[in-house]
């Protein structure tokens, strides 16, 4: 079953790390053009509205990948002495805060995004629609969530089989 969900998470994981270097590609492209564009005076209108929107999605889109591949920074100069069922604890401790914390922040999000859908709120410069920006990032805290979960499931099977 852990099995399973930790394939469809990877699955998940990869395809928005795909979006989120597409969105850097975009985000990098744009920049870069508006730049040159503004050597000859005729720089993109809202080229900082759009490079933000694009930011957001890079982040949030590298979020779940990062954490299952445990690319992030970790500081474990007191953990690292801990006995190994200990160093289990505290791990299972910590990924269900985590994963309830990012279930919380994913909802709110999601609550924003369909706060400014129903209002109809535009973005300042360009008035486009932002409102799935706001939901593209509420699903890669929701997918973070889902990576924490079966982490905390992983350990806690591992402390079973070690029984």
């Amino acid at each position: 079953m852990i099995d399973r969900l930790e394939k469809f998470n990877s699955l998940l994981n990869r395809l928005l790390v795909v979006l989120g270097g597409a969105a850097l590609l975009g985000m990098t492209l744009l920049a870069t053009g508006n730049i040159l564009l503004r050597i000859f005076n005729i720089p993109y209108r809202g080229t900082y509205e759009v490079v933000s929107f694009m930011g957001a999605l890079v982040i949030a889109f590298a979020l779940g990948y990062t954490q299952q591949k445990r690319d992030h920074i970790v500081v474990d100069i007191l953990s690292g002495k801990f006995p190994r069922p200990l160093k289990r604890l505290l791990d299972s401790v910590y990924y269900l805060v985590t994963a309830a914390l990012f279930g919380v922040v994913s909802r709110q999000i999601y609550l924003w995004g369909m706060k400014i859908k129903e209002s109809g709120e535009l973005s300042e410069t360009l008035k486009i629609v932002y409102y799935p920006f706001v939901f593209c990032v509420a699903a890669g805290f929701a997918i973070l969530a889902l990576t924490l979960v079966i982490q905390l499931l992983k350990s806690l099977a591992a402390g079973e089989e070690r029984r």
